[in-house]
């Protein structure tokens, strides 16, 4: 594989991606920084072919992406492979609000052929290559110039393994005719909406107890507060006020901005700073949730009780032994919530009763639920055995 210097220049730039156009795949990986600012920082971007591959650094002075941009995210005919990309197209989003696509992640992949839940980039290319990463320059600045050749040389087999081992793992996905079980988990990697960053919904990823809608409401505007001041300060949202101080203060506002300062998690200084004012103006104003905006009553579906519980540990043990059997990522079958559901009568909405999940899992799970399945020791194993079957067994017997 031709590897090409570090390139800088547009009509370097312009003339790669043309040829990696026709390419059937480019593998592709990025380096960025995102510890000081709000949006991460793209510094370095790595892509390869099965013939060349080529770091490109993104802070040259003058270098158009425009190119680069396009092959990602506008050209359907190239297969962009990442791993564990999650990331990768979260920077690719916010300089185009586009994703690349069509998309494959390894990381995804391996669920459907081993027991891997997410095996990292250095497992992976010790198990399918042999080859032991050298992890000197993980925790590089990326951000520095000059770049040495040791960190550049570092990124690139980033993707150079990548383009090597894809091919592999196709022909084994082909072989066990499970490529369609990761169709849609490849189109919701792909799928804009993860990257949308509204400020309004950002509520949502907080901890927070209970669904008292005036505590909610305190706690979304809130929530919109500091994403507005972490994206116009352009700082980590952290550095404004922390996830716990948001709840905190949600379910216990203070009267007055004096008493921020009694607030844990907050300075002496926003009992009388401009940023304290603008909290305490975002608690005035603040409305409690529309009834349509209440998360679920239980985080985990519905209510169990302790039969229901003894239910959904047998689900997953039952998870544990199919995951085993057939070699897969039990995260890929059915999530432990969804298990609790089931447990707790619930039946609709759940994927694991739908396609492909349903043959390979969710219909012994219903029959484990509904009596018809059971556990058995067989040759010092447990396995899962139908009751009929152990009925019409028992009959036969002399």
């Amino acid at each position: 594989m031709k590897i090409h210097p570090l390139i800088t220049a547009s009509n370097e730039l312009a003339a790669l991606c043309d040829r990696l156009s026709r390419a059937q795949f480019i593998a592709v990986d990025t380096e960025f920084m995102r510890e000081n600012t709000y949006y991460p920082e793209l510094c370095l971007v790595q892509v390869a072919d099965e013939n060349e591959a080529a770091a490109i650094d993104p802070l040259a002075q003058g270098l158009d992406l425009t190119p680069l941009l396009e092959l990602l995210t506008n050209n359907e005919d190239v297969l962009k492979v990442f791993h564990a990309g999650g990331q990768d197209v979260e920077i690719i989003f916010n300089f185009t609000g586009r994703t690349p696509h069509p998309i494959f992640d390894t990381q995804i992949a391996m669920m459907a052929i081993s027991q891997s839940e997410q095996i990292g980039y250095s497992n992976l290319v010790e198990s399918w290559l042999g080859k032991v990463i050298d992890k000197g320059a993980r925790f590089t600045d990326w951000s520095r110039r000059p770049l040495t050749e040791r960190q550049i040389e570092y990124a690139i087999g980033d993707v150079t393994y990548l383009a090597d081992i894809f091919p592999r793992i196709l022909k084994k996905l082909v072989k066990t005719g499970r490529g369609e079980w990761l169709d849609a988990e490849m189109e919701k990697l792909a799928d804009p909406e993860n990257y949308r960053n509204d400020p309004t919904l950002a509520w949502r990823r907080i901890k927070a107890a209970g669904r008292n809608p005036a505590m909610l409401g305190r706690l979304k505007a809130l929530a919109r507060w500091r994403e507005l001041e972490a994206q116009d300060k352009d700082i980590p949202r952290g550095r404004i006020v922390r996830d716990e101080t948001l709840a905190d203060i949600a379910s216990h506002p203070p009267k007055e901005q004096a008493d921020l300062a009694k607030v844990r998690g907050l300075s002496q200084g926003w009992k009388d700073n401009e940023i304290g004012r603008r909290l305490m103006e975002t608690l005035a104003g603040a409305k409690p949730l529309a009834e349509e905006e209440l998360p679920p009553r239980t985080a985990r579906g519905a209510p169990l009780g302790k039969e229901g519980a003894l239910v959904a540990d047998l689900l997953k043990l039952l998870l544990k032994i199919r995951a085993r059997e057939i070699d897969v990522a039990s995260r890929l079958l059915a999530r432990s919530d969804e298990l609790e559901q089931l447990a707790a009568g619930v039946r609709k909405g759940l994927p694991m009763l739908e396609t492909w999940r349903f043959e390979t899992f969710g219909r012994d799970a219903l029959d484990l639920v509904e009596g018809k399945l059971a556990f058995a020791v067989v040759s010092g194993r447990l396995k899962m055995t139908h009751v009929d079957d152990v009925v019409d067994a028992a009959s036969d017997a002399p």
